[in-house]
C-alpha cells in the first residue's frame, strides 16, 4: 500500500512531497510482480487520471493494472459509468471495479452497512 499521488504540499510537508511520492510509486510499481490499482474518482474525467497515466507508463500492456472507480455516489445526475465498467473508454486488460465507501454523512447518521448496501442497489 503506497501513498496516493499528490500535487501540493500541505503544512508540515516538504515542498517536494509530490516528487517524493511519485518516486516511491515508480520504484514499487516498476516491480513486475506488483499489481497496480489505478484509483480514480468516478465523478472526474477518466482521461485526466494521474493514476491511469502512471499505470500506463509502468505497465504499458496493462497486464498488472486494475482500474478502481470510487465516489460513484457523487456522480452528477444523468451520468453513467457503464462504458467505463465495460472497459470501452480506457481499456485495461484486468478491467475496472467500482467501490462506494461510507462517507462522513453516513457515519454521522449512523447508517448501517445493510442500509448502505440497499441504497447501492438502487
Amino acid at each position: 500500500d503506497l501513498p496516493g499521488l499528490t500535487k501540493v504540499a500541505i503544512k508540515g510537508q516538504p515542498e517536494d512531497i509530490a516528487d517524493q511520492i511519485l518516486q516511491i510509486n515508480v520504484q514499487y510499481g516498476s516491480n513486475p510482480n506488483a499489481i497496480l490499482l489505478a484509483v480514480t474518482g468516478a465523478n472526474t474525467d477518466l482521461a485526466s487520471s494521474d493514476a491511469l497515466k502512471l499505470a500506463r507508463e509502468l505497465d504499458p500492456r496493462g497486464d498488472r493494472t486494475i482500474g478502481v472507480l470510487t465516489k460513484l455516489d457523487l456522480m452528477d445526475p444523468g451520468t453513467d459509468v457503464g462504458e467505463i465498467m465495460h472497459n470501452r473508454v480506457i481499456p485495461l486488460r484486468r478491467g475496472y471495479i467500482a467501490v462506494v465507501n461510507r462517507g462522513q454523512r453516513d457515519i454521522d447518521a449512523d447508517l448501517s452497512i445493510q442500509v448502505g448496501l440497499r441504497n447501492e442497489e438502487r
